[in-house]
């Protein structure tokens, strides 16, 4: 006969030993990645498709920025979206407590699992939240709340370890 603290043993040795691992935490905070690439192979060759961007810049965001704001996000599978200019500082993008939207076209993605900002010049700014939504892929927002860094793409990937788009 076995005991009632043998038995309780036993069972919590079989919990550790076939518990699945965890997943990895999910990055919260906009990171910089210096060796980020863009993919100019799938620029021209994917089909097109249709994405409705929203950049929320913060209210603790400088008035307006004159720097050259560029994007870049796409999927696991290494299906990019880049877009090398967003700002226009005679239509007021990027002034503070506002939302400006954007129509992109470009290759088609999968989920959206990464997005990545870069800043160049003098101004700063700081975005508050990205939006992405696409035909096939779900809306998803990105959550920077800080500052862009200049001169480095900047932001957040949610891929997996088999992404190529990193």
């Amino acid at each position: 006969m076995i005991d009632g603290k043998a038995l309780v043993t036993f069972w919590l040795y079989l919990a550790v030993v076939f518990t699945p691992p965890q997943a990895k935490s999910t990055i919260t905070q906009p990171q910089p990645l210096t060796s980020f690439k863009i993919n100019t192979t799938l620029q021209n060759t994917a089909s097109s498709c249709s994405y409705t961007v929203t950049i929320r810049t913060s209210c603790s965001s400088s008035r307006y920025t004159r720097d050259r704001i560029s994007l870049a996000f796409g999927d696991a599978y290494g299906y990019q979206v880049y877009v090398p200019r967003l700002d226009d500082p005679r239509s007021r993008t990027f002034e503070s407590c506002s939302a400006d939207t954007f129509h992109i076209d470009g290759p088609c993605t999968y989920q959206i699992c990464y997005v990545y900002l870069y800043r160049n010049g003098y101004d700063g700014w700081k975005p508050e939240s990205i939006t992405i939504s696409g035909y096939y892929t779900s809306s998803v927002t990105f959550y920077y709340n800080t500052f862009i860094p200049n001169a480095v793409w900047y932001g957040f990937n949610h891929c997996n370890a088999a992404s190529s788009s990193a």
